[in-house]
């Protein structure tokens, strides 16, 4: 079975500074038809703007992960991590017993735009960690290349977390598909750009819930940039 979700049907939060899209319920904005998908908990859709940022804030008992699309994340944490995200890093950070970080925007006249994403973690009151690596165009062009995994597979980062996140760029006859296990969820949610999931068309924003089914089909992209989760139930 799957279920289209729409763009214009997520949340949205108008801060000034940061403009957010939730697919799930987040902070003010509450569905309780949508507080997530199996083990996946947030996919926030952020502009920040320049000059601003989140102040320092914390967590725990999450796996969270940070995608960059367009201008650059400046990161800090309780760990001793000072780092910036540009486009093409994937950042995660295990929050486990207890971080604080912030999060900041310090490029002149650029916004920053990017996803958080957060899983729910295999086991409560780990050790808080912190990876972050650069995945190219390239890697992604085509396929679906695994971005996170909870054992690290083909040089992903590692997440504490029953679950594996993918992203690819589609474009013209590029195709793919991904076998699901038997019980298993999927979770595919467009960056940009057009792509058919299993048949379905999506734009930008939209996303495709998927529950009882074998496997996932990409096709007739039109420069298509899609995040792809294979998630426990």
């Amino acid at each position: 079975m799957l279920t289209l979700r729409k763009s214009a049907d997520r949340g949205y939060a108008d801060h000034g500074w940061l403009k957010s899209f939730h697919s799930f319920s987040f902070a003010a904005y509450y569905d309780p038809q949508h507080m997530g998908w199996g083990n996946l908990r947030v996919i926030n859709e952020d502009r920040i703007a320049p000059g601003t940022g989140f102040g320092t804030h914390g967590h725990r008992d999450m796996e969270i992960i940070s995608y960059v699309l367009s201008g650059n994340l400046a990161h800090k944490d309780s760990m001793g991590n000072v780092k910036g995200i540009p486009p093409g890093d994937v950042q995660r950070m295990s929050a486990g017993s207890g971080v604080q970080h912030s999060e900041f925007n310090h490029a002149e006249g650029e916004t920053t735009h990017f996803f958080q994403i957060w899983i729910e973690p295999n086991a409560k009151g780990i050790a808080p960690g912190y990876e972050q690596k650069t995945f190219s165009n390239a890697d992604k062009q085509g396929v679906l290349r695994l971005l996170a995994s909870s054992d690290a597979a083909d040089g992903s980062v590692r997440i504490h977390a029953d679950a594996r996140f993918y992203s690819g760029l589609f474009d013209a006859d590029q195709t793919a598909t991904l076998a699901l296990a038997p019980g298993r969820l999927a979770y595919v949610h467009l960056v940009r750009g057009k792509l058919q999931v299993n048949g379905q068309a999506l734009c930008a924003g939209d996303a495709a819930l998927l529950q009882d089914e074998g496997l996932v089909s990409l096709t007739q992209g039109q420069d298509a940039e899609v995040l792809v989760f294979d998630l426990a139930p």
